[in-house]
């Protein structure tokens, strides 16, 4: 076939439809991000205790992180429908199967990085008379988020990637668009280059966010982030005082 042959205009007449594609697979993602990274938490805490929870959660880790998503999803929309009689949406069924695979993931994530915080920090913390749980909430979590969250990112980018495979559930996300578009325009190589592309740029757009929320929690702040910060900061502390200066 030759390249004159195919409808590129298509992309520009259905863009609207491949984009809202795009903002379910995110929906779904972000709330399976904030789903999993609790959970990843809890697991990597389990696997850092030495009581039985350990092996408990060391078992959960190294089934679901082998697991592909079809299989998930599929195990979540079918296999507890038809063993619990629990009727999933296609929404909440892809929301679970994400959570489950990707919880596993960053629990190793959530692991190493407590485990490479320096155990001087909690010692310090102990000196100064804090309680264990108040070293962990506001020393040793927040310099392991700062060291995981380049992976972090990368997960969120593999979940948007994932739910490609929800169109088995009929999840409307941007591969379920484009295979409608083809089963009316037969111009599969169009819409998905079409569906490539919007990906790569979704990747683009989540690695760029996550780079600028990595620059944030440095010493001192950068990034595009802190300086919106700084700029807000300055301006607040601007109007109050030009508030005192009126009122005196």
């Amino acid at each position: 076939m030759a390249m004159t042959t195919y409808d590129w205009s298509l992309i520009g007449d259905n863009w609207r439809l491949l984009l809202d594609g795009l903002v379910v697979a995110l929906q779904v993602s972000i709330v399976a991000l904030v789903i999993s990274l609790v959970a990843g938490l809890l697991l990597a805490l389990m696997r850092l205790s030495k009581g039985p929870q350990r092996w408990i959660a060391a078992a959960y880790i190294n089934i679901f992180r082998g697991v592909p998503a079809l299989v998930s999803v599929i195990w979540v929309y079918f296999g507890v429908s038809l063993a619990f009689g629990i009727n999933f949406t296609v929404f909440q069924a892809g929301v679970i199967a994400l959570s489950l695979l990707y919880s596993a993931f960053l629990a190793e994530i959530f692991r190493s990085s407590l485990s490479a915080v320096p155990a001087a920090l909690t010692e310090a913390g102990q000196a100064l008379g804090m309680r264990r749980s108040r070293i962990f909430v506001s020393v040793v979590l927040p310099q392991a988020t700062k060291i995981a969250l380049p992976n972090i990112g990368s997960m969120f980018i593999g979940m948007v990637k994932d739910t490609s495979t929800f169109t088995v559930i009929g999840l409307l996300e941007v591969v379920r668009v484009t295979q409608n578009l083809v089963s009316t325009t037969f111009q599969p190589f169009v819409l998905y280059t079409a569906a490539a592309a919007i990906y790569v740029l979704a990747a683009f757009a989540i690695d760029f966010l996550f780079r600028a929320l990595e620059s944030s929690t440095t010493s001192p702040p950068a990034g595009s982030i802190a300086r919106l910060l700084r700029s807000r900061e300055r301006a607040r502390i601007e109007e109050i005082a030009a508030r005192h200066t009126e009122a005196s």
